[in-house]
């Protein structure tokens, strides 16, 4: 089950540096302990502006979050272009100042990662042995089938979970007539009434649900922004919950 905690705020901006570089989500998480130390902070903000120019990102860069390992930690970042809502690059890094790209999933390699076992070492070179369940008669049984490297554990379950909890208000961003999708920069947040409901919030993905509408359901939508599938479709029922504090 997934629980999401809306905070309830305004939109700002600050100008400066945080418009290329963003990593104000950590300041909303930081309370539960998830923080970066004051050294990879000032390090981060000064490496990611080096980042933005090297790969000419169009728009910010801003900070993913951390997969912590046994014996290290990847902070992840990723690097938006023009469609806020077409393909991103994700990059990691050990120190939070040596940034690499890591590659994009091949579709056909996630359900072949699906048996890996075991955590995140901090080692992109480990292998992990991978494993796939299988039966015989009434006795199950496990069978490797290879061995991958965390590397590409990494690139699969930084896809996944983008795919899985990557939720955006409705209204935050827009598309326009041409296709790309841009923020909404008259945006200020939902209504308390509003930010209780989950057809307010969107899954940041390509939308499925969307696309089987009938042209009767979508007489009541306003394409510019109900362009993305909702959660209040999600299944099975009440595997994402909204609780306002």
């Amino acid at each position: 089950m997934v629980v999401m905690v809306k905070l309830f705020r305004g939109s700002s901006s600050s100008g400066g540096i945080n418009d290329k570089i963003r990593t104000d989500a950590l300041e909303l998480v930081a309370g539960s302990g998830v923080c970066l130390s004051p050294e990879k902070r000032t390090a981060s903000l000064t490496s990611l502006l080096l980042v933005r120019r090297d790969y000419r990102f169009e728009q910010v860069v801003r900070l993913w979050g951390h997969i912590h390992g046994t014996r290290g930690a990847y902070c992840v970042t990723e690097g938006l272009g023009p469609d806020r809502a077409g393909p991103r690059s994700h990059l990691y890094s050990i120190n939070c100042v040596d940034w690499s790209l890591l590659p994009p999933p091949a579709e056909e390699m996630i359900p072949m990662t699906a048996g890996l076992k075991g955590r995140f070492q901090g080692d992109l070179s480990y292998e992990y042995e991978n494993y796939d369940q299988k039966e015989e008669g009434e006795k199950p049984y496990e069978e490797e089938t290879g061995t991958f490297v965390e590397e590409l554990h990494l690139v699969i379950i930084v896809d996944q979970i983008d795919k899985a909890v990557g939720i955006v208000p409705r209204g935050g961003y827009m598309k326009t007539p041409l296709g790309p999708v841009h923020e909404n920069k008259s945006f200020e947040g939902l209504s308390l009434t509003e930010a209780k409901k989950l057809s307010s919030d969107f899954h940041f993905t390509e939308p499925v649900n969307l696309k089987n509408k009938t042209l009767l359901e979508k007489a009541d939508l306003d394409l510019s922004i109900d362009f993305l599938d909702s959660l209040e479709h999600d299944l099975p029922k009440g595997r994402v919950e909204v609780n306002d504090e």
